[in-house]
């Protein structure tokens, strides 16, 4: 069982303002509590015991808010994602582990857990990282400039969409990786996009589509959007 999984919560949220003059994005209330609780509450049921957040803005509420949940960095710069969980490496073990954003927010679909199902999918023998994949245009709070992320081979493998003007799935803000990703990777800030990419191209990154909902809460208008789907729908 994965058991291990690191939270990235160290950013602002500029499109997010002016909620977030006062608080950082993972700490904006959606459904009744903050984003980052979400996802918390998501790892608890799965029985994920070792968590890891990194904070940045507004760090000592993102401390306050996971005390004795959770280990804390703070970093005293931001470290980009690569950055951040290659810092958080010694914390997280030999095996693999989730990473996911601290504004995560989903709804599993009908048949099983979403970390269930990923790690179910994950092999280690052939992935260096598994990413969660959403359908375009099912995406909840899509916003025009959306073009999706990723196209799926065939046997789950992902290509990029680099130059096409649409691609069918977005990345769904949850991933599975190993520690083997971050070899030769650069000190200091980086985005884990630069990895998926190298990996991509040893033919060693995976996706899994998510059956339930996602949402893209980039905009306090997709905040409210968020607010009305979940006040519609029957939990899930």
């Amino acid at each position: 069982m994965i058991d291990t999984a690191m939270i990235l919560a160290a950013g602002r949220g500029e499109r997010m303002r002016p909620l977030t003059d006062k608080m950082p994005k993972p700490m904006i209330r959606v459904g009744g509590l903050p984003m980052l609780e979400h996802t918390l509450a998501r790892l608890k049921a799965h029985g994920v015991t070792n968590i890891v957040v990194n904070a940045h803005v507004f760090a000592e509420q993102i401390v306050d808010q996971v005390k004795g949940r959770a280990q804390v960095i703070v970093e005293d710069r931001l470290l980009d994602t690569g950055g951040s969980v290659k810092n958080a490496l010694p914390l997280l073990g030999s095996g693999p582990f989730f990473v996911l954003n601290g504004d995560s927010l989903w709804r599993d679909g009908p048949q099983e857990p979403t970390l269930g199902r990923m790690e179910g999918r994950w092999g280690a023998d052939r992935m260096d990282a598994l990413l969660l994949l959403h359908p375009l245009h099912k995406v909840i709070g899509r916003e025009p400039k959306d073009r999706g992320d990723y196209f799926i081979e065939p046997r789950g493998r992902l290509r990029y969409r680099g130059q096409a003007p649409l691609s069918p799935y977005v990345f769904a803000s949850v991933s599975i990786c190993q520690p083997r990703l971050f070899r030769d990777s650069p000190d200091g800030p980086f985005s884990l996009l630069q990895l998926w990419h190298r990996t991509e191209a040893e033919g060693r990154l995976h996706g899994m589509i998510h059956d339930g909902d996602w949402f893209h809460i980039g905009t306090p208008q997709a905040l409210a959007t968020a607010e009305r789907v979940l006040a519609e729908r029957v939990p899930g």
